[in-house]
């Protein structure tokens, strides 16, 4: 790869994501901007004026060698030292101040990016550094978007739909053969410390559903008494539902014999082709227990979206190495919603599984651990910190998330009780003797034998 190359990408993704962060921001006005919508979410003030802090202290400082521009605001702006809860209280910059601080950094960002060396030092090596503040500021403009689907009220943002799915033909499971596979990575070089390094895995055979559960099948667990029976549910998992009386998933009522759901300030009918959303691991492991399954495993989920049975190799994406395109998945918040199960053909893996990227993040059984050979770069706070078995690891991405920070290697984490984060999931179960077929309910594919309760309607 040349100089000019990495330094040409990293003004893309450095410009793409300003763009975006703009348009978060623009769509509201200042009351909004500096409220609070949920005690699980930063006022989107605060978000903006640490995407222009981060990048000021890494691209500014450390790489550009440049005196600090507003010392006085690292604290108020540090995500370990206040929590998401107490920081209205703190002395943020109000919404044009933060627009213009963010924007001064910005300015300077590019001059430094013009003439900077892109090789040698591993921070600048291939902008590296360009690339994480990139990656960072799309990481928090899918936070952002997450704030915008709490917030009450009209839509502030609008997006045409997604393509339509067709999942006729589609077998409901694939067969992942067993045997190694590389797992990780060191040679993307973008990808961050957790993703590193390549490591060889040694994987059982597995099925793996097609595509994402559905909301009509998840209405099936639902109608069959899934929030009601302890047996499907880990213990803690239980009591978190009972605590809260959580019956569906986040932002789902039922109206008139009808679930509904909102959406970006919209209420409409539940989908039930479409990826179910906003559960919980706690609720994605009860689905799968009463489904006769379980959760892939993370290394299970790399597998199938980046080995290639007939080469031996792993891609850098379940289609091939090259970079995400429309036709590929579903990224980018081009679409404010998951398109339905089916689409996407041309992302399909050598398998033939669908929408590993894009669409929602899928739920893992794995706890957030770090590989072999891990070491912490360039600080311990973007992961090692939260390396052990609180976080369960997601991955693949959702409709939420740039390409710039999704990729086959790319490992999210959250808590298991998340439910505002745009999250879904496949299941999986291993692969058994030829001729036997575990007991269960059947699959998590639109093809579920389970039917949803009566008026339990959706865009078909």
């Amino acid at each position: 790869m040349t100089e000019t190359a990495p330094r040409e990408r990293a003004l893309t993704a450095l410009l793409a994501a300003r763009d975006r962060t703009t348009a978060l921001t623009a769509c509201v006005d200042d009351r909004e901007l500096t409220a609070q919508h949920s005690p699980l979410m930063s006022p989107l003030v605060w978000d903006l004026a640490h995407i222009g802090n981060q990048e000021e202290q890494w691209l500014l400082r450390a790489v550009g060698g440049r005196p600090a521009l507003r010392p006085e605001i690292d604290s108020v702006y540090d995500a370990f030292e206040h929590p998401r809860a107490t920081r209205p209280s703190l002395p943020l910059l109000s919404p044009a101040e933060a627009h213009r601080y963010a924007a001064d950094v910005r300015g300077r960002v590019l001059d430094i990016l013009e003439s900077a060396a892109l090789e040698g030092a591993p921070l600048v090596d291939s902008a590296f550094a360009f690339g994480m503040i990139a990656q960072h500021e799309q990481q928090h403009d899918e936070t952002m978007l997450i704030t915008h689907q709490l917030r009450a009220g009209p839509a502030a943002l609008t997006a045409p739909e997604p393509p339509r799915g067709d999942t006729r033909g589609l077998p409901a499971e694939v067969l992942v053969p067993g045997g190694p596979f590389t797992m990780g990575t060191s040679a993307e070089p973008w990808s961050l410390d957790n993703e590193r390094p390549a490591h060889e895995r040694e994987i059982a055979a597995f099925h793996l559903d097609t595509t994402p559960v559905t909301c009509g099948a998840y209405l099936a667990f639902m109608a069959d008494g899934g929030y009601e029976e302890p047996r499907w549910w880990a213990p803690e998992g239980f009591a978190q539902i009972r605590r809260h009386a959580l019956t569906a998933p986040l932002f789902w009522q039922y109206e008139d014999g009808v679930w509904l759901r909102r959406r970006f300030g919209v209420t409409e009918p539940v989908p039930l082709d479409e990826p179910v959303l906003h559960v919980s691991w706690y609720e994605a492991d009860a689905y799968a227990r009463w489904a006769g399954r379980r959760l892939p495993t993370e290394a299970e989920w790399e597998k199938a979206a980046r080995h290639d049975p007939a080469s031996g190799r792993s891609r850098r994406y379940p289609w091939g190495d090259e970079d995400p395109t429309p036709a590929h998945a579903n990224l980018g918040q081009r679409h404010l919603r998951p398109a339905p199960a089916g689409s996407y053909p041309h992302g399909a893996s050598p398998l033939g599984v669908r929408q590993l990227i894009g669409d929602v993040w899928e739920w893992t059984s794995s706890d957030f651990l770090p590989y072999p050979g891990f070491s912490a770069f360039p600080y311990r706070e973007y992961s090692e910190v939260f390396f052990g078995s609180a976080h369960k690891v997601l991955r693949g991405g959702s409709f939420g998330v740039d390409p710039v920070a999704c990729r086959g290697t790319f490992r999210n984490w959250d808590l298991p009780v998340r439910r505002q984060i745009f999250a879904g999931f496949r299941t999986a179960r291993d692969a058994e003797p030829d001729g036997v077929r575990p007991a269960g309910h059947g699959s998590g594919s639109p093809g579920h034998r389970r039917q949803p309760p009566p008026g339990a309607r959706g865009a078909a």
